[in-house]
């Protein structure tokens, strides 16, 4: 049985990635703030969500289409922008980018991505959203804004949950830096892990390629902290397309945010990568949705795991939703295949869900 074929669940790509990638690796991609009581906190609430099962409906004819800022994506999930993914296996930036052209599903492309945004966007025939970070005094930020828009981004997101990177500590425990620094420990590790080792030696070191151009340095701990209101102003001034603002569970802040003119919210909390105490972003969706009015879109990610996790969170009053990780998972196991029969999976549990519920659509 090949690798991609031993995926039945986004659980079973998680255990077979840790047995791949090399330690430091999954930690990055698998890791929580703290003691990860955050991530715990994301899939209780989650969990804890039922969904009422309907009889005797005709539920043969089911559609998991999704209208989206004018268009129509295929499946009410995209793909959450996450930083080096090449790590997960050598090229898989552009296995995400095929993905999303493929299901015309919004590919989240991050500032700190192993691709070039350019490519990305290339690859993924247009659909593609550009992931921003403000850092520093805000220079390279509203730089890397104009060039996403110069190669045709329609979709900026603006990530604000953080102004200063959380402590990861299994990150710490292994080093982790970008770049690499390799020490005794690290070489072991690789050495450990000869698979993904030699591939990624033939591909050569992943890099933050959007930092790859005369004028831009990256440095993955500078602060963002110096963004405010302002700089959320300046950036709308500045983007001619839709602006989304990423990282938000405050029902204040998204009010504002409203008033402020961005034409969407997605409601995350990082997968609780940054403040270990935050509340469950999925427990926010209600109170945000009460805030903004019944019309305004709000997106959601963090802590999914399956496809009756998207309908709890599009259920919760979210209008279309995101996977992070898991897609990772699946490459690292089982590359560009392993990639597909996730996606796969994740649509079929969805489309079943659906009909338990008795239901044909999901709008």
């Amino acid at each position: 049985m090949n690798r991609a074929a031993r995926i039945h669940s986004s659980e079973d790509a998680r255990r077979l990635a840790k047995a791949r990638l090399p330690w430091m690796v999954f930690d990055y991609i698998d890791g929580a703030a703290g003691s990860e009581t955050g991530a715990a906190r994301n899939r209780a609430a989650l969990d804890d969500i039922c969904l009422e099962p309907r009889i005797l409906k005709d539920v043969s004819n089911r559609s998991l289409d999704m209208p989206l800022f004018g268009k129509i994506a295929k499946r009410p999930f995209g793909i959450a922008p996450m930083g080096m993914c090449n790590l997960s296996r050598p090229g898989a930036d552009l296995m995400l980018a095929r993905l999303a052209a493929r299901e015309s599903v919004p590919l989240g492309v991050s500032t700190v991505a192993s691709t070039p945004l350019e490519k990305m966007i290339e690859v993924a025939e247009g659909h593609a959203w550009f992931q921003l970070y403000f850092s520093g005094d805000g220079t390279g930020s509203f730089k890397l804004a104009k060039r996403a828009q110069d190669a045709g981004y329609e979709t900026l997101i603006v990530t604000v949950d953080v102004p200063e990177v959380g402590r990861r500590p299994r990150e710490l425990r292994h080093g982790f830096t970008m770049p690499f620094r390799i020490g005794p420990r690290q070489f072991l590790d690789f050495a450990l892990h000869p698979q993904w080792s030699l591939m990624s030696l033939a591909a050569g070191r992943p890099q933050v390629a959007n930092f790859e151009m005369p004028g831009f340095e990256f440095d993955r701990t500078e602060s963002r902290a110096r963004a405010t209101w302002t700089t959320l102003k300046a950036l709308r001034d500045l983007w001619q397309g839709n602006l989304v603002v990423k990282g938000v569970t405050n029902a204040e802040d998204a009010l504002q945010l409203k008033s402020e003119g961005v034409d969407a919210i997605q409601v995350s909390n990082h997968g609780a990568r940054q403040l270990e105490s935050a509340p469950a972003a999925v427990h926010a969706l209600g109170r945000i949705r009460d805030s903004v009015g019944a019309d305004f879109p709000l997106f959601y990610d963090s802590g999914l795991r399956s496809g009756e996790d998207v309908l709890k969170a599009l259920d919760q009053s979210a209008n279309y939703v995101f996977f992070g990780r898991v897609l990772q998972f699946a490459i690292a196991a089982a590359g560009e295949e392993g990639l597909h029969r996730l996606w796969n999976i994740l649509s079929e549990e969805l489309s079943s869900a659906l009909a338990q519920v008795g239901r044909t659509k999901l709008t």
